[in-house]
């Protein structure tokens, strides 16, 4: 049963290698489907395409699919080739000729596309929820600990003191810049696509303000042709906000797993969120955060490969579009995925308040000691050879004193403006 059907059906080999995955990646949009068919058909009765009681009649029935689809219960019938195809059956078998005028205007193109443009624009919220969840612990985190001081590190090598809260801040406040792109594609998104049919619009008068408005819709592809073309670039825009965050959480992963090392100490975690080892009795592995940080990574590779999927594509609807959903699909699952056990696991993260003590990290405060001098009248050139010639002979004695005072530092971590930054951003996301 397909919607396309002359009278023939294709080769059962052919028919397999063009579908895939496809009916399975496609339940995910079945409710979206009928989302976008309700305000379609109230669209018909407007232009005089339906009648009001076809019109009653189809959003009933449309509303009885919605149900099935929310109980969990909604399936595409083996031989039924798409979601599309699937619905309008059901309708047809329940409403004979009334389900078969539900199509008029539309084609598969511009359906599948609205359907993407709603799903994608909810698991855009999604994630910025996800985000924001995030942030919230990282922001929660950096006030608990923002008097307690760590080392900070340049080339991997000492450098000077940092603190778990300026540590934990700047998580907090690189994500609100990765919400911003995520933002950027959401406005992408939140553009419809529904009256470009095929590509190149339809005979019939349709009111494509209408299902704009009735979708939630910012605004509507106008040109019927970029419509079309934004399969792919909507695709593309999420797949960059997706690797940005997944950029960020990922350096974080590396961190945490770096700083649960023993010959770092900084962090730790219960012992029933790590992991051991078949021979080391000892041993408290960073699983999770190993597993997050190769996620990530995988999904910083997902702008290249829409790229090269998409690259040079000829005008109008190619059925390599399809595997796009084989992308993104698993991509927002996953990075939701990764950003809710992130904020799981940073609840029940310990410090260690007195890493600082170490004497190998009694270099860390050479700045510190040089900045005082300074302030004391020294030129900084001449304090800067002192504590020098003293790390040298080894007559350094660091004051283990830090007196950081401007916006942004140590003694002065600005949280309550960067949380300004993410409500900002977040209102978008409404």
């Amino acid at each position: 049963m397909k919607l396309w059907s002359k009278g023939f059906e294709p080769d059962k080999m052919i028919e397999e290698f063009t579908v895939g995955n496809d009916r399975e990646l496609d339940l995910r949009l079945a409710r979206y489907d009928v989302i976008g068919s309700m305000a379609h058909i109230r669209m018909l009765e407007s232009i005089g395409l339906l009648q009001s009681d076809e019109l009653n009649i189809l959003l009933n029935a449309l509303a009885d699919i919605l149900d099935i689809i929310d109980n969990g219960d909604f399936t595409i019938e083996p031989g039924v080739e798409d979601i599309h195809s699937q619905i309008e059956f059901m309708l047809t078998e329940r409403l004979g000729d009334t389900g078969k005028k539900i199509h008029s205007g539309r084609s598969r193109n511009d359906q599948v596309l609205v359907d993407l443009k709603l799903f994608m624009r909810d698991e855009l919220r999604n994630i910025a929820q996800a985000v924001n969840r995030l942030f919230s612990r990282l922001q929660s985190l950096s006030e608990k600990h923002k008097d307690v001081l760590m080392p900070g590190y340049t080339h991997l090598q000492v450098a000077m003191p940092s603190s778990f809260g300026l540590w934990f801040g700047a998580y907090a406040e690189s994500l609100v810049d990765d919400m911003r792109v995520l933002q950027a594609a959401f406005d992408i998104t939140n553009q419809n696509p529904l009256g470009s049919a095929a590509g190149y619009g339809s005979s019939f008068p349709l009111d494509r303000r209408k299902t704009t408005e009735l979708l939630g819709f910012a605004d509507l592809h106008y040109n019927v042709v970029a419509a079309q073309m934004s399969r792919g670039k909507t695709e593309r825009a999420v797949a960059f906000a997706v690797s940005a965050i997944a950029s960020t959480l990922g350096r974080l992963a590396m961190d945490v797993c770096t700083f649960m090392c023993q010959n770092f100490g900084f962090i730790s975690f219960p012992d029933e969120l790590t992991t051991g080892s078949s021979i080391m009795p000892h041993k408290k592995n960073p699983d999770v955060f190993e597993i997050m940080r190769g996620k990530c990574n995988r999904l910083q590779s997902i702008p290249n490969e829409i790229a090269l999927l998409t690259a040079n594509l000829p005008l109008g609807y190619n059925r390599d579009l399809q595997l796009l959903k084989d992308i993104t699909f698993p991509a927002t699952s996953t990075l939701i995925e990764c950003l809710d056990m992130c904020d799981f696991m940073l609840a029940h993260v310990r410090i260690n308040p007195d890493i600082i003590s170490d004497p190998r990290y009694d270099y860390l405060f050479t700045v510190e000691d040089v900045n005082r001098m300074v302030l004391d009248g020294t030129p900084f050139r001449e304090a800067y050879r002192a504590v020098g010639h003293a790390v040298a002979d080894g007559t350094y004695h660091p004051t283990r004193s830090v007196h950081h005072t401007h916006i942004g530092s140590i003694g002065n971590l600005a949280n309550d403006a960067i949380a300004e930054k993410m409500s900002a951003v977040m209102k978008n996301f409404d």
